[in-house]
């Protein structure tokens, strides 16, 4: 990220998003400029803030799409939230905090598994070594199983023979040793065993090959809830508040066993093994430097929330949660599992339609919080066979990829992705103007057969051209009160 310049992110943009110029040179600059603020003076640095963005425009244009892909161009923390989904402090429902201890959780979890990463080859090395032992093991106490159990057959019969009848003590003595013998201690291994073994592990020739491993207990199977009833005194509240801990502490130093296949068993030990490698100190303080510094939060459906005011009552899902989001996007400090963490310098990027409302019926303080407006062109008939043809991994190229896993070679003439743009844009103008998820509606539609019966064609090349599409789509498009409900 340090080297890529607004033009860079740009181009990077360009090939997962069609035209929108305008917000991706300001969602660029935003994070360039971050970039920039990090290689200034601390007295410097600590007050220039990130100019956050208000998106306008209709839905399916691609407001959602630039914040998302940016924040994976530059492998920043990010999340996405539907302000519908908040309610003002107080009430029931989410409040706006818990969108930063979203944030921290998706940073921490990012720098976790990026140290899984780096111990992953030690960690295997471990995992290794201890799927040697339990095989090794496991194969010698089979052994020392078949010699007792041979060991006691022929004693057995010895006795059955001797004219003297069976040995009453030596019996007593075969019992107790057959009693010992079947919980043995681990048998000791050599060093030629083990050898062998770990070759035939790195062939992967004991794949399926089922063992029984010790593992640790995940925190996930304990139940955390701790109940306290109304009439309990302080003497019980406090036995119970032990009873807890106690059952935790017990919880967390019991091992059991799992009976599973060698892969299964290598993927298992190698994930217990790496963390314990990892120092999860580090990570959270890494973590939450990172998010601090260039975490990102993306506010879908911010016009939902503004309007009139209430005259009666108070608006909690409205106007109440703008006046909660205030000391958010200026900057404050929230309380997380992790500790508190600073919002001084996370990019918000806000995006609506705008359609019934304006962005000047949000309160006045809001509206200042996001200096940067970028207005979101509705997309037509070129843009969306652009769409169709250009973007990497586009809706095209991935029928393709799927319908190549049962042998069919799918084609699409630019022809028809033509005629499949005009019919999407033709329903976009008629109907509700939902931009370039009509595209996703209109193409499922067309290889609806083609999917069904797909492995009756393995082996077969198949040409989606201008004539296929509209002789499956011209009768839908064409009938209005069809293709509001089908379309």
């Amino acid at each position: 990220m340090a080297t890529m310049k607004p033009r860079d992110i740009v181009a990077a943009l360009d090939k997962y998003i069609v035209g929108q110029q305008d917000a991706k040179r300001a969602v660029a600059v935003a994070i360039c400029n971050r970039q920039r603020r990090r290689q200034l003076a601390p007295d410097v640095a600590k007050d220039i803030t990130p100019k956050n963005i208000l998106l306008i425009g209709p839905t399916g244009v691609g407001k959602t799409e630039v914040a998302r892909r940016v924040a994976g161009i530059i492998d920043a923390p990010f999340v996405k939230v539907e302000a519908t989904k908040f309610t003002e402090v107080g009430y029931v429902g989410r409040d706006v905090d818990s969108i930063i201890q979203d944030l921290v959780e998706a940073s921490v979890s990012r720098v976790h598994e990026e140290k899984l990463v780096e111990v992953e080859k030690r960690a295997e090395d471990l995992a290794t070594e201890k799927i040697v032992t339990y095989l090794c093991q496991q194969e010698q106490t089979a052994a020392c199983r078949v010699a007792a159990r041979g060991t006691a057959t022929a004693e057995a019969r010895a006795e059955a023979v001797s004219p003297r009848g069976a040995d009453p003590v030596k019996s007593e003595r075969r019992v107790g040793q057959l009693g010992h013998r079947a919980t043995p201690a681990k048998p000791r291994v050599n060093k030629r065993d083990r050898e062998r073994v770990t070759t035939l592990l790195n062939d992967r020739k004991l794949e399926d090959h089922l063992i029984e491993i010790e593992v640790s207990n995940s925190l996930d199977s304990f139940d955390p809830v701790v109940e306290f009833s109304a009439g309990m005194s302080a003497d019980e509240m406090t036995d119970t508040f032990n009873e807890f801990i106690d059952s935790y502490q017990s919880f967390s130093t019991r091992r059991r066993y799992r009976k599973v296949s060698v892969k299964e068993a290598r993927r298992i030990l190698t994930r217990e093994e790496a963390n314990k490698l990892i120092d999860f100190d580090q990570v959270v303080e890494t973590a939450i430097q990172r998010m601090e510094e260039s975490g990102m939060v993306f506010i879908d459906e911010l016009d939902k929330i503004c309007g009139a005011a209430v005259e009666t009552g108070a608006d909690v899902s409205g106007e109440g949660v703008q006046r909660d989001l205030l000391p958010l996007v200026e900057g404050c400090t929230v309380l997380t599992r992790y500790g508190p963490v600073k919002t001084d310098h996370v990019l918000f990027i806000a995006a609506g339609a705008f359609h019934q409302k304006k962005p000047s019926d949000l309160i006045p303080e809001l509206q200042g919080r996001f200096p940067l407006r970028v207005e979101l062109q509705s997309l037509g008939e070129e843009e969306l066979r652009r769409i169709l043809a250009e973007p990497h991994n586009s809706l095209t190229k991935q029928y393709q990829a799927l319908m190549s896993t049962e042998g069919v070679q799918l084609e699409f003439t630019p022809g028809a992705i033509e005629s499949i743009a005009h019919f999407a844009a033709q329903i976009n103008a008629r109907t509700e103007n939902i931009g370039a998820r009509r595209l996703q509606t209109v193409t499922e539609k067309l290889l609806e057969e083609l999917s069904f019966t797909a492995s009756d064609h393995t082996g077969e090349t198949v040409a989606i051209d201008e004539r296929y599409v509209t002789e499956r789509l011209a009768n839908l498009v064409h009938d209005e009160d069809l293709s509001k409900y089908i379309l």
